[in-house]
C-alpha cells in the first residue's frame, strides 16, 4: 500500500511518498520535483502537467491553469471574473452551476467543469506516484488552503473520487507544514508550557498565517488568518504591466494584444523577479516578443518594490490578525517559520520582519516542499503501512457555521438560528442539537458571516429534513437529537437523528429480598435509555454518487485514449528510428554481415516504409499499422543484426567459458588438502567433463572461423553460455562437497555420551526476536 501526500498548488504541485527511510519528494517524467498545475486539450489527446506547459504558448486557448482557484466556484463569482480571468486564456463557461471551460478537444467543442479538470490533474499526479513506487496508489492526503470553504473542499473530494483516489484527509497547508516541523522535534516541552510558532506561507496566489502551539506529542492550531489574493503572481503581474507599458512607448508594440507575447514577457518577468531577489539590479531580455522585436530593459530592486507597494502593504495585516486571535503577545512567540516561494523576495521578508522586530525569521523548513512533506506525514499517520511517532494534530475551522430553522406554530417567538461551530472551533468536532417537534421539520446550515467568504461563494452548507417524528404518549412534542459533525476534512455534515426513550426493566442482577410476612419483595427496576433513529434526508454540495461514477467512467475513457495515442506515437517514432538507424548502419558496421541481395531487399523495404510513413495514410495511422510495418522490417533486418551482435560478443563468451573450464580443471587435478576428501572417480569425472566441453569449443571455433561473416554463425553466444552452465552445474556439487565430520570419541571413565551445549550468548527464547532483529508488523518510518 502506498503512502502519498500532495501539495495541490496554483502554479505547480509536489508529491511526497513515505519510504522506510523517511519522506521523499518525487520527480515527474522530466525529473522535476514540481509538476505544473496545467491541463491542455489537443486534437488527439490531453496534455497534463509538463506536457501542457510545453505547449502552453502555442495552445493557450485550450490550456487551463489556476485549477485550485476555480474549483468550487461559479462563473459569476467576482473572484473568477475580476481576478482569475487575467490568468486564464480559455473560455470560461457555466457548467451545471459551477465554473467550467469550453475547449477544442478531439476536433470538437467540449465542456468540462472545474471539478473534472482537477480530477484530470489528480489522475496525472497519481500516475506519477504509481510509476515511482511501482505499485497502485489509492490512499492520499491532499493539502489545501485553510480558507477553502465547505463547497470547495467537497469539490476536491469529488475530483479525487473521479480520479480513483481515496482521500484520508484534506489537511490545511500551514497545518501540514506545522506537522512536518513538529513531528521531527525531540525537544518539545510539556503541554503546560507549549512552544508557540508562527507559520507564514506566501505562495503563488495567496498568503496564509497560522499560530501553532507545540508540546510533546501534539500540535494545536490556535488561530489562522489569510489574504486570499496576495502572492507571487501579483508581483509577476505588476512587472508584466510595467514592461508592457514601457515597450509600448519604446518599441511601439502592444504586448497585451497578443497572448503569445504575454506568455513570453511573463516568463521573462518571473526570471527577473528571481534575479532581483539576490541582486540589486537585473536586466530583462525578450527575444522576438512580437512583430520580430527583440525587447530589453532593466530594473532595480528599489523600482520593483515601488511597483508592488500596494501588494507589500497588505502583508502585515494577516499576521497581526492571527496573533491577535491567538491571544498571545509577540514576546510569547518563540519562532517565525517562513515557507512558500514568495518569501524569498527581500521586500516580502522585510515586511514580515517588521511585525517581529526582535526575532530572527527562520527557514528551517524547505520553503517549496514543507507542505508536501507534512501531508505525507499525515498520510503515514493515518495508514497502517507505517508506524510513525505518535503526534496529535488539532486544527481549527476558519469560518463560523450556524444552523437556522423555521419557528414552530406553537412558539413563533423562539430563536431560529444557532452558531454550532464558531470561528476557531477545533476539527474534528461533534455536537448534539436538541429540537422539540411534533411533525417533520427542516434545518439548514450556512456560514454565519458570508462577507468573510472568498469572492461570491454561496454560504449555504447543507440541509437536514426529518421525515417522521413520533409524538410522545401524552401528545407532547418529541425531543429530537441531531448529531452534527465537522470532520477532519473541515466539512460539516448531519450525521444522525434520533429520539431517546427511557424504559424500565427488571434488574436481573439484584438479589431477591424477602418482604413482610416472609413474602418475596417485588423485583427491582432499572431505567434504560433506548435510542430510536429517525429517518431523515441530508443534502449538500457534493456530487451525487451516480454522477461521480459517470464522470469516473468518462475520465477512464479519456485516460485510455491518452495512453493509446502516446503508445501509437511511440510506435511511430520507433518505426522512423529503425528506418534511419538501419539504413545508416548497412553501409558501416553491418556491411560485412550482409550479402548484396539481402541488402537490396532490406533497403527497398526501408524506402517503402519511409514513403508510407510520410504519406497521408502513414501520418495518422493506428498503432497496429506501425507495429506491423516495424515487424516486417525487423524480419528482414534482425538476421543481419544478429550476425553483427554475435561477432561482437562471441570473443567475450568464449573467454568466460575458457576461464570456467581452466578453473574447474585446476581444482579437479589439484593436490591441495581441501580437495583430498573428494573421491578420485568424482574428480576424474570433472576432468572428463571439462575435456569434452573444451574439445567441443575448439571444434566449434574452427568451424566458425571457416564461415564468412555474412552467413549465420554456427557458434552462438547462447550455446556457449549453455555449455558454461552445464559445466558449472556438473562440477560445483562435486568440488564443493563438504568434508565428513570426525567420529565422536567417548570420554574416558564414563559411558554417558557427550551432548553439545549451545553457547549461552547465542541462545534466545523461542518465539522472541533477538536484539536488533525485526519482528512482524508495520515498518517504522524514520522521521528524524
Amino acid at each position: 500500500m502506498a503512502v502519498v501526500g500532495i501539495d495541490f498548488g496554483t502554479l505547480a504541485s509536489k508529491i511526497g511518498v513515505a519510504r522506510h527511510r523517511g519522506i521523499d519528494i518525487i520527480t515527474n517524467e522530466v525529473s522535476n520535483r514540481a509538476t505544473p498545475s496545467l491541463i491542455g486539450f489537443g486534437p488527439k489527446q490531453r496534455a497534463i502537467g509538463e506536457a501542457a506547459k510545453t505547449q502552453e504558448t502555442s495552445n493557450f486557448k485550450n490550456t487551463i491553469g489556476s485549477l485550485k482557484r476555480l474549483v468550487g466556484r461559479t462563473l459569476n463569482d467576482p473572484d473568477v471574473q475580476e481576478i482569475e480571468k487575467k490568468f486564464i486564456n480559455a473560455a470560461l463557461i457555466d457548467s451545471n452551476g459551477t465554473v467550467g471551460v469550453e475547449v477544442m478537444f478531439l476536433g470538437e467543442t467540449q465542456r468540462f467543469s472545474a471539478t473534472q479538470l482537477v480530477a484530470m490533474y489528480l489522475n496525472k499526479l497519481r500516475d506519477i506516484a504509481a510509476k515511482e513506487l511501482k505499485t497502485g496508489v489509492s490512499d492520499v492526503v491532499i493539502a489545501v488552503p485553510g480558507w477553502f470553504t465547505d463547497i470547495q473542499r467537497r469539490a476536491i473530494l469529488d475530483a479525487a473520487s473521479i480520479a480513483g483516489l481515496n482521500v484520508l484527509r484534506l489537511i490545511n497547508d500551514t497545518t501540514a507544514a506545522a506537522l512536518g516541523y513538529g513531528i521531527t522535534k525531540s525537544d518539545l516541552p510539556e503541554q503546560e508550557n507549549p512552544r508557540h510558532v508562527v507559520f507564514v506561507d506566501v505562495g503563488q496566489s495567496s498568503m496564509s498565517v497560522s499560530v501553532v502551539a507545540f508540546s510533546k506529542g501534539q500540535l494545536v492550531v490556535k488561530s489562522t488568518a489569510y489574504d486570499r489574493h496576495l502572492g507571487g503572481r501579483d508581483i509577476d503581474y505588476a512587472l508584466l504591466r510595467h514592461f508592457a507599458e514601457e515597450f509600448k512607448a519604446k518599441y511601439k508594440i502592444d504586448v497585451n494584444s497578443s497572448p503569445k507575447a504575454i506568455f513570453r514577457l511573463a516568463a521573462s518577468c518571473e526570471r527577473l523577479k528571481k534575479v532581483l531577489s539576490a541582486n540589486a539590479e537585473a536586466s530583462l531580455n525578450v527575444e522576438s516578443v512580437m512583430n520580430d522585436v527583440d525587447a530589453s530593459s532593466k530594473l532595480t530592486r528599489e523600482q520593483l518594490e515601488g511597483l508592488i507597494a500596494e501588494t507589500l502593504s497588505r502583508i502585515t495585516a494577516p499576521i497581526e490578525r492571527a496573533i491577535a486571535d491567538s491571544g498571545l503577545s509577540i514576546d510569547e512567540i518563540e519562532a517565525v517559520e517562513l515557507i512558500g516561494g514568495s518569501t524569498r523576495v527581500p521586500a516580502v521578508k522585510a515586511r514580515i520582519q517588521s511585525v517581529f522586530p526582535n526575532k530572527t525569521l527562520s527557514f528551517t523548513l524547505n520553503q517549496d516542499e514543507a507542505v508536501a512533506r507534512g501531508a505525507t506525514f499525515s498520510c503515514a499517520m493515518l495508514s497502517p503501512v507505517f508506524r510513525v511517532r505518535d503526534f496529535h494534530v488539532s486544527d481549527v475551522t476558519h469560518y463560523p457555521i450556524k444552523v437556522h430553522w423555521t419557528p414552530t406554530p406553537t412558539d413563533p417567538e423562539e430563536d431560529t438560528e444557532l452558531i454550532v461551530f464558531g470561528s476557531g472551533n477545533p476539527i474534528p468536532s461533534t455536537k448534539i442539537l436538541s429540537f422539540y417537534r411534533k411533525e417533520p421539520f427542516e434545518i439548514e446550515a450556512a456560514y454565519a458571516e458570508p462577507s468573510q467568504l472568498p469572492g461570491g461563494i454561496n454560504p449555504w452548507v447543507g440541509k437536514f429534513t426529518a421525515k417522521d417524528v413520533p409524538l410522545e404518549a401524552n401528545g407532547d412534542a418529541t425531543c429530537v437529537k441531531l448529531k452534527t459533525r465537522l470532520n477532519a476534512h473541515g466539512i460539516m455534515s448531519f450525521e444522525n437523528a434520533y429520539i431517546e426513550h427511557i424504559e424500565e426493566k427488571e434488574d436481573t442482577q439484584a438479589m431477591d429480598v424477602e418482604g413482610q410476612d416472609g413474602a418475596p419483595a417485588p423485583p427491582k427496576k432499572k431505567k434504560v435509555v433506548k435510542k430510536v433513529d429517525i429517518k431523515f434526508v441530508a443534502s449538500h454540495s457534493s456530487l451525487d454518487r451516480s454522477v461521480i461514477e459517470t464522470l469516473k467512467e468518462q475520465e477512464n475513457q479519456m485516460s485510455a485514449n491518452d495512453k493509446l495515442v502516446m503508445d501509437t506515437e511511440d510506435r511511430k517514432n520507433a518505426l522512423e528510428e529503425y528506418i534511419y538507424d538501419t539504413r545508416s548502419k548497412l553501409d558501416e558496421r553491418y556491411a560485412p554481415f550482409v550479402v548484396p541481395d539481402e541488402k537490396s531487399k532490406l533497403l527497398t523495404a526501408l524506402q517503402e516504409s519511409e514513403d508510407w510513413l510520410y504519406s497521408t495514410e502513414g501520418e495518422d495511422a493506428i498503432k497496429s499499422a506501425y507495429v506491423s510495418r516495424l515487424d516486417t522490417l525487423k524480419a528482414l533486418g534482425d538476421p543481419i543484426t544478429f550476425r553483427w551482435r554475435e561477432s561482437e560478443e562471441r570473443a567475450k563468451a568464449i573467454s568466460q567459458l575458457r576461464e570456467t573450464l581452466n578453473s574447474y580443471m585446476a581444482s579437479a587435478t589439484s593436490n591441495e588438502e581441501k580437495f583430498n576428501h573428494i573421491d578420485v572417480k568424482d574428480k576424474q569425472a570433472v576432468v572428463e567433463k571439462v575435456a569434452t566441453v573444451q574439445k567441443w569449443l575448439e571444434d566449434q571455433i574452427v568451424r566458425q572461423t571457416e564461415k564468412p561473416k555474412h552467413v549465420d554463425p554456427v557458434l552462438t553466444t547462447s550455446e556457449i553460455g549453455k555449455k558454461r552452465d552445464e559445466v558449472i552445474y556438473f562440477a560445483t556439487p562435486i568440488l564443493t562437497k563438504p568434508k565428513p565430520k570426525p567420529p565422536v570419541v567417548p570420554t574416558s571413565g564414563t559411558n554417558t555420551p557427550r551432548t553439545d551445549t549451545p553457547n549461552p550468548e547465542q541462545a534466545k527464547p523461542e518465539g522472541k526476536a533477538a536484539e536488533g532483529q525485526k519482528v512482524n508488523g508495520p515498518p517504522e518510518m524514520d522521521v528524524d
